[in-house]
């Protein structure tokens, strides 16, 4: 197939927000997105900023071979505004160019690494807008160009369903949680067979370490033990390596910037820093303990900045139900939790038919 000069196809746009009409400000993520913009722009002068439309594309060009990836996303709705620094472009005919087969074009990681090689011998990695243009890339006829689109969007939006259903999934176990454990429960009056312990009486916890030295960013068939950290992107996930430091059902909490994010963990892994690990010297009490310490409202201390440290958690009371009351939480809780493991599943494989995809365009 025949490649083209991507700046015979589009042109540059450069839209100000004179009469300040349009107030929605968005940034552009490295994983190409739009967000919500969270900078304080109180006493900015907003009308020198940039509107994009609906089908217009924004990109960054700073940094692209430091990073790996050039920010570079088309936006879906009517208008917003951004910052003057991002370059805005759009598809000057849309009958010989589709802008959802050309934002395509931009999620293929060989279009990154084509990007991140151009970038090299820029100021400080960044691509220039020339050498951006003179990119290449095949633009077969408008029909074949809608097929891809169209078998492209089918696995986005199956992806999106399984997404929507598993968030329901999760908050109908949560409902049960609730219902089971919270609803009606007073702390001062516990029923027959309750008690409150603290934390280190029913788990061992532990601080996340080092990052191992056996480490990978991807997946591979030795490096397949989850490294977890901080955060909440990709239930963080960190990278992967060869050996797991914890094996038992446990429970990680979030101990630095934004405390108490919690996830159960139910496979070996191996936890770094920014992190308290709760293993429960009883298994069958990770799942009620997770749901336990997830609604709670967990606060670290520190006064420069706020951390969560195991002595913080340890000390920590926990309401303790009869033990046949959790077991049967668990048995209705698992019926729940095979249901979300099937539609992850089902995600990981639709995805990995969209990389075939795009890797399939070049071709």
């Amino acid at each position: 197939m025949e490649y083209k000069r991507l700046g015979d196809y589009i042109r540059e746009v450069n839209v100000r927000n004179r009469d300040e009409k349009v107030t929605k400000l968005v940034g552009l993520t490295i994983d190409k997105a739009f967000i919500p913009s969270v900078a304080n722009v109180i006493g900015t002068d907003l009308s020198t900023y940039k509107v994009i439309r609906r089908e217009q594309f924004a990109c960054s060009l700073m940094q692209v071979s430091r990073d790996g990836k050039m920010p570079v996303a088309m936006f879906e709705e009517d208008e917003a505004i951004m910052s003057p620094a991002y370059p805005m472009f759009e598809v000057i005919d849309k009958t010989l160019l589709l802008p959802k087969y050309l934002m395509m074009w931009f999620s293929r990681s060989e279009f990154d690494r084509e990007a991140s090689y151009y970038a090299v011998g820029g100021v400080r990695g960044s691509l220039t807008w020339e050498d951006f243009c003179n990119m290449r890339l095949p633009i077969p006829s408008i029909e074949r160009q809608r097929e891809i689109v169209k078998e492209y969007e089918t696995l986005s939006c199956r992806i999106s369903l399984n997404e929507q259903m598993i968030q329901k999934l999760e908050a109908t176990a949560q409902a049960l949680y609730r219902k089971m454990f919270v609803d009606g429960i007073d702390k001062e009056n516990l029923p027959e067979g309750w008690r409150i312990e603290t934390l280190k009486d029913v788990a061992t916890l532990k601080a996340g370490g080092d990052k191992p030295i056996d480490f990978s960013e991807e997946k591979t068939e030795s490096y397949n033990i989850p490294v977890y950290a901080n955060g909440i992107e990709n239930k963080g996930i960190f990278g992967y390596t060869t050996k797991p430091v914890i094996k038992a059902k446990s429970i990680t909490i979030s101990a630095r910037g934004t405390i108490g994010y919690c996830f159960l963990r139910k496979r070996p892994y191996v936890p770094i820093v920014r992190l308290v690990v709760i293993i429960p010297q009883d298994e069958i009490m990770a799942q009620y303990l997770y749901y336990y310490l997830d609604s709670s409202n967990i606060k670290g201390s520190g006064s420069v900045q706020s951390q969560l440290t195991v002595p913080d958690m340890e000390g920590k009371d926990i309401i303790i139900p009869p033990h046949q009351l959790v077991q049967n939480f668990n048995d209705e809780v698992e019926v729940i939790d095979k249901a979300i493991e099937i539609r992850e599943q089902e995600n990981i494989k639709l995805t990995e038919l969209q990389s075939l995809l795009l890797a399939k365009m070049g071709q």
